[in-house]
Parts: structure tokens; C-alpha cells; sequence
């Protein structure tokens, strides 16, 4: 049986409202902040639109260096991995951390093959824009009838 990706979301993001509830109920008293069920900590919020011949991937990363993301494409495959580190200031204690650290992945499989060579790649006020080429083979190509 496979599950479809929305369905885990829709979980977690039930699985969430319930712990706000319980929040609102009894505050954050003797636990750690570590157990949060939000799948958004593990992989950035991303929109991916087209237009004409090329797509455009627009990924939420606040707080992640250009150093600390990897960005790979081969065919219709696009994968970005990175790593979020801590921002707590040497010896302070922290009390409260809804921003989560460690390793984070997302990937997908394009509507059609994107032209690695050419690629452009920004990452700006914690944006990362990707501008993917269609490769030539996916665009479409216009007939004429004689």
C-alpha cells in the first residue's frame, strides 16, 4: 500500500493542532520543546511554478547559508539537502526552540526534463530561487501543416 505524501502532511498537521490545543491547556510546563510533530522543521516550504520554458522553484530556508545547501539536478529529478545549525550564542541556555536544526531534505520529480547546464540558483532574504530551464526535447515545439 503506498500513502500518498498529503496524506502524511494532513496527519502531521492534525497531529500539530492537537498539541497547540493541549499547549493552550497546560503551556509548555516540564516539556521539552524537542517534540514537536511539524514536518515543516524537516523540509523548507517550497512552490514550484511554470512559465513558458522554464520552471520556478521558490523555497522558504530562513537562517540557512549558501555554504550549508546543496542543490542537485539530474533529468526531471531536483533534490535540496542542507543543514540547519543552532544560532544560540556561546553559553546561553536555551529555553524555548521552535526553529529545528539537523539535516533536512526535499525533492521532486519535475513535469519534464530541466537542462542541468544552465540552472540559475539565488539565494536571497532567506529565499532560494532556482530558475530550471526545460531542456530542449520538452518544449514544445510548433508544426506546420502543409
Amino acid at each position: 500500500m503506498f500513502t500518498r505524501m498529503s496524506d502524511i502532511n494532513r496527519l502531521f498537521g492534525t497531529m500539530n493542532l492537537l498539541q497547540k490545543k493541549l499547549d493552550n491547556i497546560y503551556g509548555d510546563y516540564g516539556r521539552p520543546s524537542a517534540y514537536r510533530w511539524e514536518l515543516e522543521q524537516a523540509a523548507p516550504r517550497t512552490n514550484l511554478y511554470e512559465h513558458g520554458d522554464h520552471f520556478e522553484i521558490r523555497a522558504e530556508l530562513p537562517g540557512i547559508e549558501k555554504d550549508d545547501l546543496n542543490v542537485k539536478i539530474q533529468g526531471n529529478y531536483l533534490e535540496i539537502t542542507g543543514e540547519r545549525r543552532s544560532n544560540a550564542p556561546d553559553g546561553y541556555k536555551t529555553h524555548k526552540t521552535e526553529r529545528g536544526i539537523g539535516s533536512f531534505s526535499r525533492s521532486f520529480t519535475l513535469p519534464s526534463d530541466v537542462d542541468s547546464t544552465k540552472v540559475e540558483a539565488t539565494l536571497k532574504d532567506g529565499v532560494l530561487y532556482l530558475t530550471l530551464p526545460k531542456h530542449e526535447a520538452a518544449k514544445p515545439k510548433k508544426i506546420s501543416i502543409g
